[in-house]
């Protein structure tokens, strides 16, 4: 879908390729096709939202040129920001958790981004945690405009707008189940969304890791406490507004050990190289193409590049301090 000269990298971003996941499916009766996300101009999804809701804010005349936006990000939709605001003139404070890896750190270092590492062990209800630090700075400095991804259904309409539809395009309409990590559920509800209007029969399910507090809500409306996950970009600690639950019929969990051993298993069969929530995608994918039994399209989401993760899931001495081997 990519044969245009565009005149600025935001116009790059989207319109990614499909591709069939040959080697992964060769031994199931259904097909399973991967949407390449990082292929976007920061190596993620996270590009069409970062886009898309910057621009929208352009519109409603919330922002301009010379502002300052803040957004707390596991690094993917803050490199998409980062992009865009280097393209428009906004300043960018960008909160992160120190443990995100250290390759999406210094991205944004490079880009110019006032980057806020904050304790990932914090409980979400101290003040100086991921959620509550950006919330408690927004509020205090009200010339500072929070995108707020986990809350602003403009993710999920980015989706509904973007993803869902050339999904459907590139599949000729023939698909039968999306699935896909539910971080801020922008992507599998916005597109799920979508899908269903052209077709209410396919079917919608999210994946998301132990520790986050999504799975067990979803499946019998309780609010765990939430607990640490190592893997980056899926689940949160809160129940947030972008995780429109009804555009769901069933979800998935996933542990670290078997997203990271899928993350590498995709690279060893189809020769992608992504990140660990891609990882826990095709797990996903393969767990129901096994559970169905029957031939049917199966699109899920290369959800980001894994050139982002050489200092965690593809390191040795990262997977040992962490009991992953």
């Amino acid at each position: 879908m990519r044969n245009f000269c565009y005149q600025n990298i935001l116009d790059a971003i989207g319109r990614t390729p499909i591709v069939k996941l040959n080697n992964i499916s060769k031994d199931l009766k259904a097909d399973i096709y991967a949407k390449l996300e990082f292929m976007n101009p920061g190596g993620s999804i996270k590009d069409r939202i970062a886009k898309y809701m910057i621009e929208k804010a352009e519109r409603e005349g919330k922002i301009k040129p010379g502002d300052t936006i803040i957004e707390n990000s596991s690094g993917n939709t803050a490199l998409g920001l980062a992009i865009v605001c280097r393209q428009k003139g906004y300043n960018l404070k960008i909160v992160i958790r120190n443990t995100t890896s250290k390759e999406k750190i210094k991205m944004l270092e490079i880009l110019g981004v006032d980057v806020i590492k904050v304790d990932a062990n914090l409980p979400p209800e101290d003040p100086n945690s991921y959620n509550n630090y950006t919330l408690n700075y927004a509020k205090s400095n009200p010339s500072v405009y929070y995108i707020d991804q986990h809350n602003n259904l403009d993710n999920n309409e980015a989706h509904y707008m973007t993803t869902g539809p050339e999904i459907w395009e590139q599949m000729n309409g023939k698909i039968d189940y999306l699935i896909g990590a539910f971080g801020t559920g922008g992507t599998i509800s916005g597109t799920g969304r979508f899908l269903k209007e052209k077709n209410p029969e396919v079917k919608v399910i999210g994946v998301d890791p132990v520790g986050s507090v999504f799975y067990e809500y979803f499946k019998n409306k309780k609010l765990i406490k939430p607990s640490r996950y190592l893997i980056e970009g899926m689940g949160d600690e809160f129940l947030i507004k972008t995780a429109q639950f009804e555009y769901l019929d069933d979800m998935y969990q996933v542990d670290d050990r078997k997203a990271i051993g899928w993350t590498k298993k995709l690279a060893y069969e189809e020769g992608i190289i992504a990140g660990g929530s891609s990882g826990a995608n095709i797990w996903a994918a393969v767990k129901l193409a096994k559970e169905i039994d029957k031939p049917a399209n199966i699109v899920t989401v290369i959800c980001d590049s894994g050139y982002k993760y050489f200092s965690t899931i593809y390191n040795d001495d990262w997977l040992a301090e962490h009991n992953l081997i």
